[in-house]
């Protein structure tokens, strides 16, 4: 079914899941509307055809308030970006490497069990191949990440597009709902030691790799 024919259950949607996630204390923020191959939005003359904040000043309007999730959604059936370096963080990777350090989380949750050092949180996925792992907030990138192309940071200043967003390429989906770890966050440190060994473990030296297409953006 195309996104672009029934409008209404769309916006319902996606008002749904910004205001579930509003209700976890996560800021949404309206992103453009997909409009046919293209993102559009009101503000004239906007250059940006591709996901985006549909708002300006989008750092200072992001919020968690039910009643202003309600009227951004109310009209139209914004994609729903989470602003990060608030509540969570997010490091991004490719699918390849994301389903390594899942494989590898749950391994470490079924020795250690659940409690402070648990490492399983919420991963979402875009169709463009990228894995989002939700993270404490506040942490920089190890060292060994530093220099590798393919992980991404996303902390204050960016977002992320949120399911059910869907691009032109499909939806982006949970791999990893929220509800499944009752919305809790690992440690940031803790998923990076694990992107660490997982790169180790497969390529014996840090790689210097092409980068993939990232989710990474910022307001014009």
């Amino acid at each position: 079914m195309r996104w672009n024919i029934r409008p209404p259950f769309a916006r319902v949607a996606m008002r749904r899941s910004a205001l579930r996630y509003a209700d976890h204390h996560w800021d949404v923020v309206p992103g453009a509307w997909l409009d046919g191959g293209r993102f559009s939005c009101e503000r004239p003359g906007c250059p940006t055809s591709s996901c985006h904040p549909a708002v300006e000043g989008w750092e200072r309007q992001a919020s968690a308030d039910p009643s202003r999730v309600e009227q951004w959604w109310s009209q139209r059936a914004h994609a729903v970006l989470l602003a990060t370096g608030r509540a969570f963080d997010v490091l991004e990777v490719p699918n390849t490497l994301g389903g390594r350090v899942l494989a590898a989380a749950r391994l470490h949750a079924g020795v250690l069990g659940p409690g402070r050092f648990q490492v399983r949180g919420p991963v979402a996925a875009t169709p463009l191949g990228r894995w989002m792992f939700l993270v404490r907030p506040g942490d920089p990138l190890r060292p060994e990440l530093e220099t590798s192309l393919d992980v991404v940071r996303h902390g204050h200043g960016s977002w992320v597009p949120a399911p059910p967003t869907r691009l032109p390429e499909g939806a982006v989906r949970w791999v990893i709902a929220p509800e499944e770890v009752a919305w809790s966050l690992p440690d940031s440190y803790a998923v990076q030691r694990m992107i660490v060994d997982s790169l180790f473990t497969r390529l014996g030296s840090m790689p210097h790799l092409p980068r993939q297409l990232s989710t990474a953006r910022r307001a014009a």
